[in-house]
């Protein structure tokens, strides 16, 4: 795969994680709103946002990492980077298995149904939010960094090989 495309793929990665800390952001200030019968049409609509982002580009982006970032560094000789990647891939997981219980309450809120239990509703969105704020620092501080050095080498070791 060419560099350019290699760079470009971080910059695609770097971007879904500002749109999840966003949407996550907005999660966690939906249980106060909630409580306080703040549920109108522009909140349902918020709400259907959050769960049809968490429920396909936040999908897409963890198959993205799985299929183009994590497989080489799982390669490397460094046994806590390993041990950080397959944390991560577990981390995958534990986030889709608890977003698929919490997915129903979410599209049940954004279509103005009554059935979603609070108690239930709150422990879910607070674990879904531990699990990828934990997630993704991470993946910024030490998976994303790694992976780009990798690339920097690669792709100077390219240029010498090509180099006359």
């Amino acid at each position: 795969m060419k560099a350019a495309t290699q760079t470009d793929r971080f910059k695609v990665l770097d971007a879904c994680h500002q749109q999840i800390h966003q949407n996550l952001a907005i999660l966690a200030e939906c249980l106060p709103q909630l409580e306080s019968g703040e549920d109108g049409n522009q909140f349902r609509q918020q709400m259907a946002a959050v769960e049809a982002f968490f429920s396909s580009t936040s999908r897409q982006h963890h198959q993205e990492e799985e299929k183009n970032i994590f497989p080489n560094l799982l390669l490397s000789d460094d046994s806590e980077l390993v041990q950080a990647v397959q944390t991560l891939q577990q981390d995958h997981n534990w986030i889709e298995l608890n977003w698929s219980e919490l997915a129903p309450m979410m599209r049940a809120i954004a279509q103005g149904e009554d059935w979603v239990d609070m108690a239930e509703l709150r422990h879910s969105i607070e674990v879904f939010l531990n699990l990828c704020h934990d997630h993704i620092v991470l993946e910024e501080t030490l998976i994303y960094p790694e992976a780009r050095a990798r690339l920097a080498v690669e792709m100077a070791g390219r240029a010498l090989r090509a180099a006359p």
